[in-house]
């Protein structure tokens, strides 16, 4: 399977759609066209373990630079959550998918609520919806069992397509995305994928299958998790679980506006943390007036 020569897309997409604090962020999301804006915010200590016992106080929110007021301030948000889960079927994942699958079931197991509601896609050569948004289950385990290796990976094309879906979706977002990395097929760019995840929504996560054997120019970095083993992989979905768990909703509306751009900044910054720092708060980078055209 072809590699990305430096970094992987999804390394990219995290990197160029996360709000920071005091590190990379993966997380994005984006409103269109709607005057109360909803930041969701998840902040892990120096152990990374999610923190939920800040205030609306510890939070300083910034759109383009200015601050401004937060209206709402909830722990623990309980809106609906709407999870695209996206699993890379590809030849080059054909040792490893059994294992993704059994971790992605006991994912699904844990973190849905009857209010939420789970997509799963798979994507190889072309991109397929398994199972639309249910909380049911059954549907769910069924979907995962009849999923199948392919041979090329559309990579671009499963962040395109999970973002459309999710983008009519209301409540809180997520993708998860599991891949090795690399895209080969893809109908659309990177910037096109870039710009619907963005569109979306989404707080995106990413688990990179990393093979037995060495892979030159595999550099990634930001929000990730790496995974070769059963074990990993359960500990990577149960850190985005207990992550979606301790969120914070802070929601405002927006001062004068001070730039032009159809893109608004934003930048979340603790203040008066208590100790266990240092923090890093995960975000969505800015929000779009209007949607793009592809």
């Amino acid at each position: 399977m072809k590699r990305l020569p430096h970094i992987s897309f999804v390394f990219l997409l995290i990197l160029c759609t996360s709000g920071r604090l005091t590190a990379q962020e993966p997380e994005t999301t984006l409103k269109v066209d709607v005057k109360l804006v909803n930041v969701f915010v998840t902040v892990t200590d120096a152990r990374g373990a999610p923190v939920a016992s800040l205030q609306k106080e510890n939070f300083l929110l910034k759109e383009d630079g200015k601050e401004q007021k937060i209206a709402i301030f909830s722990r623990e948000s309980a809106l609906p959550l709407s999870i695209v889960l996206a699993v890379d079927t590809s030849l080059s994942t054909r040792k490893d998918l059994p294992l993704e699958l059994i971790s992605a079931r006991k994912f699904a197991h844990t973190i849905l609520r009857p209010e939420d509601g789970l997509a799963l896609y798979k994507f190889s050569e072309e991109v397929s919806e398994v199972v639309p948004f249910t909380s049911d289950l059954k549907k769910i385990d069924a979907g995962i069992d009849r999923v199948r290796n392919g041979s090329a990976t559309a990579l671009y094309d499963a962040v395109f397509l999970g973002s459309q879906a999710l983008t009519r979706r209301q409540g809180r977002k997520v993708m998860v995305v599991i891949t090795d990395g690399g895209d080969t097929v893809s109908q659309v760019n990177y910037k096109e994928a870039l710009r619907a995840a963005q569109e979306s929504e989404a707080i995106i996560y990413s688990i990179i299958i990393v093979p037995i054997e060495a892979s030159a120019g595999r550099d990634t970095g930001g929000k990730y998790y790496y995974a070769t083993s059963l074990p990993q992989l359960d500990d990577a979905f149960q850190k985005i679980s207990d992550e979606l768990r301790t969120q914070y909703l802070l929601a405002y509306y927006p001062s004068q506006r001070y730039s032009d751009s159809e893109f608004r900044q934003l930048r979340v910054d603790l203040t008066n943390a208590p100790a266990g720092g240092p923090y890093q708060s995960h975000y969505r980078a800015g929000y779009y007036t209007r949607k793009g055209t592809f």
